[in-house]
């Protein structure tokens, strides 16, 4: 069961977004009438996420806020700050104000710090640095994800610290 979102994700992330979007809700729809909720939260932000590629903010959106009730009755708090990361890059697909994006992006990090999620951290820090960057505020932007960066001792493949790094070399 769990394949069918995950060949969805891999359909959206190669470019065929509709389609891969259209398995992931089909096979998220699936398991909520099987009344299966394991990992539930963490498909949800897939979706959302393929929805935020798409710019289908509002879809996204509703997604979030799904996962956010699922969250909330099954308490797997694992998700919560990457459900806050999502929403705010969801909130800026849809244009919403600055502060309200950056709010979202600070709770991720919040989150994500309490929860010892380093590479969730790592993610946040990397939208609301791409934020500041847009607002002018480069030398804020490579503070934070300098000292987030210099927590990683391996890993340095991964898309998200090549991406991390490719902003720090920009900023500096």
């Amino acid at each position: 069961m769990n394949g069918l979102i995950l060949r969805g994700w891999a359909m959206v992330r190669q470019g065929a977004t509709e389609a891969g979007i259209a398995l992931m809700c089909q096979n998220a729809a699936e398991r909520t009438a099987l009344g299966v909720s394991w990992y539930q939260a963490r498909y949800l932000c897939m979706l959302a996420t393929a929805y935020a590629q798409a710019g289908q903010a509002e879809r996204g959106l509703r997604v979030v806020a799904e996962a956010k009730d699922l969250v909330a009755r099954s308490e797997e708090h694992m998700w919560e700050g990457e459900l806050a990361r999502i929403e705010g890059e969801l909130m800026r697909v849809h244009g919403a104000s600055a502060p309200e994006i950056e709010a979202c992006f600070a709770r991720a990090i919040a989150i994500t710090r309490a929860q010892g999620a380093k590479s969730l951290e790592l993610r946040a820090v990397l939208n609301i640095a791409h934020l500041w960057c847009d607002q002018g505020r480069r030398n804020d932007a490579r503070a934070l994800l300098t000292s987030t960066f210099s927590w990683f001792t391996e890993g340095f493949e991964t898309a998200d610290l090549r991406a991390a790094k490719a902003l720090l070399d920009e900023l500096t």
